[in-house]
């Protein structure tokens, strides 16, 4: 089972950037299977953010679609997720994803329920 490391969360006003990044103890994982990004916020369910999968091909959820990259550095083993232009309603946990049964076809709103996740990373945005 692949371990999964986040980092990069932090508070920053709306407008602002952050890039958080993702460390995989399994270098074999970034290049096989698909990775991904979803957050849970107090009080509301996890929500898929952005995927990639092993073509590169990425998607993204409708709320972060031209504000949000999802990209990997597969040498590193290290996924990223940069974010621009945050919102306060982008305030959540963000937590790392992948999973085995997932390659070429990685939707955006399965990565709420990737079998293997890190501990997630915090982000605050205020107004």
């Amino acid at each position: 089972q692949v371990q999964l490391v986040e980092s990069g969360g932090g508070s920053v006003q709306a407008g602002g950037s952050l890039r958080l990044s993702c460390t995989a103890s399994s270098y074999t994982y970034a290049n096989k299977y698909c990775m991904a990004w979803f957050r849970q916020a107090p009080g509301k369910e996890r929500e898929g953010v952005a995927t990639i999968d092993t073509r590169g091909d990425a998607r993204y959820a409708d709320a972060v679609q031209g504000r949000f990259t999802i990209s990997q550095d597969n040498d590193k083993n290290t996924l990223f997720l940069q974010m621009t232009n945050l919102k306060p309603e982008d305030t959540a946990m963000y937590y790392c994803a992948t999973d085995v049964s997932y390659s070429i076809w990685c939707p955006v709103q399965a990565a709420r329920d990737f079998r293997d996740t890190g501990r997630g990373t915090q982000v605050n945005v205020s107004s």
